[in-house]
């Protein structure tokens, strides 16, 4: 491929040989596999405890088109669209195939066929259409007439357009188009009313237009892209792409959204991708490279996360605590359905990972309604008070202590203070603190008095950080763990320390681990002013990209979870947070550009802070700012002036309403982004 030809469009001319690399299609509701006899629906699962999985649900655009001349057989993946198209052309006809997930009307899913004469002629063509949809699946209990769909606990609903056996381009025809729709609802009522809507989009030619403008749309608020590596830019826009396919539309209200899984929608059947379960990856991994872009897609992974907090109450009481303790692996209730219990008992990191996203959003938005109407607060008080119950004090150190745990680096189990999960709950606490004050709530004392003298493992004599107590310098790691008290936790440390902590666990982390670590040892070099260590890291991630449509295995032979978003997210952050050094923060989104040797441009694209959208343009020696229109999706009424700070020269830049579509350069040092001084902040003065 060269620059010629548009990095957005994935096409070959062979399918991969293992399907599991075919590319996903989804909308945030529904989720599929191109070619796959089973879809997903978000949300929906079977099965109790650990054993809940996604309920396989049969698709009936499970379909191929075949003719009986040979043909030139194009696949592409249109990510401009999120269009899939199968093109097959012969001497007479070229036929193509179409399949996308709505992007607007999320219950909505649709293949169209076109069939175009390449010459002249009073024959018809026929083509044949191949189904291999069959209404069963041991995940559905019983279905009628009416194409109803019974699951445990959830009340599907499919209505589908049937597809004939062949098709037929009739003489005095030079071309034909057919489409077909499948619509899968909670109820009848809406199946229905979503399928009439369908068959009108069809017949008023808006069908295909109304999706590719949702998508556009989205693209338009924010695209990442570099100059000079023609992989990267491929790499960052498949990430973006089926990142964005796994979060609901914009303008989505119903506030359904069932989460993200590592595999996305498309995967997570029964024994698959992690059963469809969410993770710590979709609040540490996925959500911060959305949230910098979309803080509705954001406030809806909180909400997913608010929705759970009766089960989070239950987990945290049969483990004897208080508070609430959220669930290793989640489906819908919030209860724990993670197969092994230690992972649930142990893995209590997860609490701080799901506050810090919380914190994030505060943070880039000031929207007190989601703690507020929004019940955030009820998260940030039942984690604080889980804490402190989990907490235990030494009279030893005189530290409060965590035991029992399991670090990220999931190698080692039943450690006392993991440097990671003390270090998270930390600042959860902190966090707490500072919300309770914001929302004039009397905080409890313990809360501050926890954090304060909470143990965060350090070893003196190597100025390091070890993992966990009794760690050995040297043992193996699976997985970024102590590196990220750098980035995304932000504990305050020296250059020295921080090199320290990035050269004890670069050579023993195991190579083969999971996608997203080596992203976050880049983040770590790049601090240190070290690009070409950090790019030579951050190419090693090539590897878990599988095929021509920028699918991503969890692990670089192609082995683990599919589609899996965990490292696509742990990449964009790379870049994202990396190159460009942002960093959120409570007064300001900080920034310390460093671009390596091969990248001349790093454009991102739409950065939403504080009620504006920003569009950035690095080079070598400049940054270059360009404020949009004031556009707060949030609909918040209160807004700011923000203004550029360079810290080294001191030089202060408005970025005045009046300036917008204006750009702003300034040499490439670092600095911040933050209000006027003058201007409204939800933070006390």
């Amino acid at each position: 491929m060269s620059y010629d030809e548009d990095p957005y469009i994935f096409s070959t001319d062979t399918l991969p040989s293992d399907r599991r690399f075919l590319p996903p299609l989804a909308n945030g509701l529904l989720g599929w596999r191109v070619y796959n006899k089973s879809m997903h629906m978000g949300g929906v699962y079977n099965g109790e405890g650990g054993r809940c999985h996604r309920a396989d649900v049969p698709c009936p655009l499970a379909v191929t088109v075949e003719m009986d001349e040979p043909a030139q057989h194009t696949y592409s993946l249109d990510t401009h669209t999120g269009i899939f198209t199968h093109s097959r052309s012969s001497a007479s006809v070229t036929v193509s195939q179409s399949l996308y997930s709505h992007r607007h009307y999320p219950n909505l899913m649709v293949m169209e066929i076109l069939l175009v004469r390449q010459v002249t002629s009073e024959e018809p063509v026929t083509v044949n259409l191949v189904s291999s949809f069959t209404p069963e699946s041991k995940d559905i209990y019983k279905y009628d007439i009416l194409q109803r769909v019974y699951i445990p606990l959830s009340l599907m609903h499919l209505i589908w357009t049937p597809t004939p056996p062949t098709l037929t381009l009739l003489p005095e025809q030079s071309q034909a188009r057919w489409g077909f729709i499948l619509v899968v609802a909670n109820s009848l009522d809406t199946a229905e009313a979503n399928y009439d809507e369908g068959l009108n989009l069809i017949e008023t030619g808006d069908l295909r237009p109304s999706h590719e403008k949702a998508w556009k749309e989205l693209w338009l608020q924010s695209k990442v892209e570099v100059a000079g590596s023609e992989s990267l830019c491929k790499a960052l826009i498949g990430c973006m792409f089926y990142l964005l396919s796994a979060f609901p539309s914009i303008h989505d209200t119903s506030s359904s959204f069932g989460g993200v899984s590592p595999g996305g929608l498309s995967n997570g059947g029964d024994g698959q991708d992690y059963w469809g379960h969410i993770f710590w990856d979709q609040d540490i991994w996925m959500y911060p490279g959305i949230a910098l872009f979309y803080p509705k897609l954001a406030r809806s992974v909180l909400e997913y996360r608010v929705g759970t907090i009766d089960g989070a109450k239950d987990n945290a009481h049969k483990q004897g605590f208080k508070g609430l303790k959220f669930p290793w692996e989640s489906g819908v209730s919030g209860r724990e359905v993670c197969p092994e219990d230690i992972y649930g008992q142990q893995e209590i990191h997860i609490n701080g990972d799901v506050t810090l996203a919380f914190q994030h959003y505060l943070y880039l938005t000031e929207d007190l309604t989601m703690f507020t109407e929004g019940k955030g607060r009820e998260v940030i008080y039942g984690v604080a008070d889980y804490w402190v119950s989990r907490a235990s004090w030494s009279p030893e150190d005189q530290k409060y202590h965590l035991s029992g745990v399991m670090p990220p680096d999931e190698y080692y189990y039943n450690v006392n203070n993991s440097v990671y999960t003390n270090t998270v709950a930390k600042f959860s606490l902190q966090f707490a603190v500072d919300l309770a004050d914001l929302l004039q709530h009397p905080a409890p004392k313990e809360w501050q008095e926890v954090a304060e003298h909470l143990k965060i493992p350090f070893d003196e004599e190597s100025q390091y950080h070890p993992e966990f107590d009794g760690y050995i310098k040297g043992d193996p790691v699976k997985q970024a763990d102590t590196v990220m008290l750098g980035y995304p936790l932000g504990l305050p440390m020296s250059k020295k320390i921080r090199r320290n902590d990035l050269e004890a666990y670069e050579p023993v982390t195991d190579p083969n681990g999971p996608a997203m670590t080596w992203g976050m040892f880049a983040i770590g070099w790049l601090e240190l002013g070290e690009a070409e260590k950090a790019q030579h890291l951050l190419e090693k991630c090539y590897k878990n990209i599988q095929g021509p449509f920028q699918v991503w295995s969890e692990s670089s032979d192609g082995s683990g979870a599919v589609n899996f978003l965990t490292g696509m997210g742990g990449f964009l952050q790379a870049v994202l947070f990396g190159y460009t050094g942002f960093r959120v923060q409570k007064e300001c989104l900080a920034f310390s550009p460093l671009l390596p040797n091969d990248i001349s441009e790093l454009s991102v694209r739409g950065v939403s802070y504080l009620g504006h959208q920003m569009d950035w343009l690095l080079r070598k020696d400049d940054v270059c700012i360009v404020l949009r229109e004031q556009a707060d999706s949030l609909g918040n009424t209160k807004s700011c002036n923000l203004e550029v700070v360079l810290k080294a020269s001191g030089t202060k830049i408005p970025l005045m309403p009046g300036d917008f579509r204006k750009p702003v350069t300034f040499p490439r040092e670092p600095g911040c982004v933050c209000k006027l001084a003058w201007g409204y902040s939800c933070w006390p003065v």
